[in-house]
C-alpha cells in the first residue's frame, strides 16, 4: 500500500467511525420579525427585480403550468432542460415530451448549453436578498444553471424565508445528511458583471435571464 493509499484508508476509516454531531447553532445575525407570508413575497419581489430578475405568480400548479407553456412560447424557447425534481415534472406535465430533456449523468456540456432554458426546482427562498437555494446534486445539474442562456426556477410559496439565518435550521440538517451529494447554489438574478467604467453587462458567466415561476 502506497502512502497515498494509507492516508486515505486512515480517513474513511475515522469517516465511518465518526460520531454524529449536532448541527451548529442557528446564527442570530438577523432574529426573525415575524414577516407574513404577503410580506416575504413583496420583499423577494423587490430584491429580485431589483437585480434584473423576474417573477411570475401562479395561483395554483395548473396556472403554472400555462405560464410556463406561455413564456416558452413568448421566449420562442426551443428546448427546455429539467432537474428531475417532482415539481419539475408537474410544471412540465403539459408540455410536448420531446420539448423536455431530463438532467442525465454524463450530459455533454456542449449539449446542455445548446439548450433554450435551463428548469430547475429551489429549495428555498431568501425574502430579504430575492435568492433561490437551488441544491445540486451532480456536476449536469449545476451546469443546467449555468450554460443555457435563460434559467427558471419553480418554487412555492411556503418555500420562502425571510433571511439565510431563518431557514440555517433546514439547510444544516440537510446538508448534514449522510447520503448526501453535490452542492448547495444561491441564485440571486440573472449572471450580472461590470467593467471598470461600471457598465452592466448581463449574461457573461451564466445566463442573462432568470424567471421565478412561484406557486400559490
Amino acid at each position: 500500500m502506497s502512502s497515498r493509499d494509507a492516508i486515505l484508508q486512515r480517513i474513511r476509516t475515522e469517516l465511518a467511525e465518526a460520531k454524529p454531531t449536532e448541527p451548529p447553532p442557528v446564527p442570530e445575525v438577523w432574529p426573525s420579525t415575524g414577516a407574513t407570508s404577503d410580506a416575504m413575497i413583496e420583499r423577494f419581489t423587490t430584491e429580485l427585480e431589483t437585480v434584473q430578475g423576474e417573477i411570475i405568480r401562479c395561483g395554483s400548479m395548473d396556472d403554472a403550468r400555462q405560464k410556463l407553456a406561455e413564456l416558452i412560447n413568448a421566449s420562442e424557447w426551443q428546448s427546455l432542460g429539467a432537474v428531475d425534481r417532482p415539481i419539475c415534472r408537474e410544471v412540465t406535465a403539459d408540455l410536448p415530451a420531446d420539448q423536455v430533456a431530463w438532467a442525465k449523468d454524463d450530459w455533454d456540456p456542449n449539449e446542455i448549453a445548446r439548450l433554450s432554458v435551463g428548469l430547475v426546482a429551489a429549495e428555498w427562498l431568501l425574502a430579504d436578498t430575492g435568492s433561490c437555494v437551488v441544491v445540486n446534486e451532480t456536476t449536469e445539474q449545476r451546469l443546467l444553471c449555468y450554460l443555457p442562456p435563460a434559467c427558471v426556477v419553480v418554487a412555492r410559496v411556503e418555500q420562502l424565508r425571510e433571511h439565510m439565518p431563518a431557514a440555517w435550521s433546514e439547510v444544516a440538517r440537510a446538508t448534514a445528511e449522510a447520503d448526501r451529494r453535490g452542492e448547495f447554489v444561491m441564485i440571486t438574478g440573472p449572471s450580472r458583471t461590470a467593467d471598470i467604467e461600471k457598465i452592466l453587462i448581463l449574461g457573461v458567466h451564466g445566463p442573462k435571464r432568470l424567471v421565478v415561476l412561484l406557486i400559490g
